[in-house]
């Protein structure tokens, strides 16, 4: 159990649930749930990865390139310019 514990945190798992309750072809509920686990420096390397994808699809790649010279070099302090 610890081992599966472990690996949900490291790797990160999504539960997507999609449920509906009918009789006589009258929908009577309808349930969307998503469950995302993670830890949080999973999630953060996740998060900074979609920042990415999110910036070049938008087409600014110079914040682009910013993003990924903070990323390695977190306790550098930012351009006073």
């Amino acid at each position: 159990m610890a081992d599966v514990l472990d690996r949900i945190l490291d790797k990160g798992i999504v539960i997507d649930i999609w449920a509906r309750v009918s009789v006589v072809g009258i929908e009577i509920l309808t349930v969307e749930a998503r469950i995302v686990a993670a830890s949080v420096d999973t999630f953060l390397t996740y998060a900074s990865e979609m920042a990415k994808i999110e910036k070049a699809s938008q087409g600014d790649l110079e914040e682009l390139q910013e993003l990924d010279i903070r990323r390695a070099n977190p306790q550098a302090a930012p351009d006073a310019s």
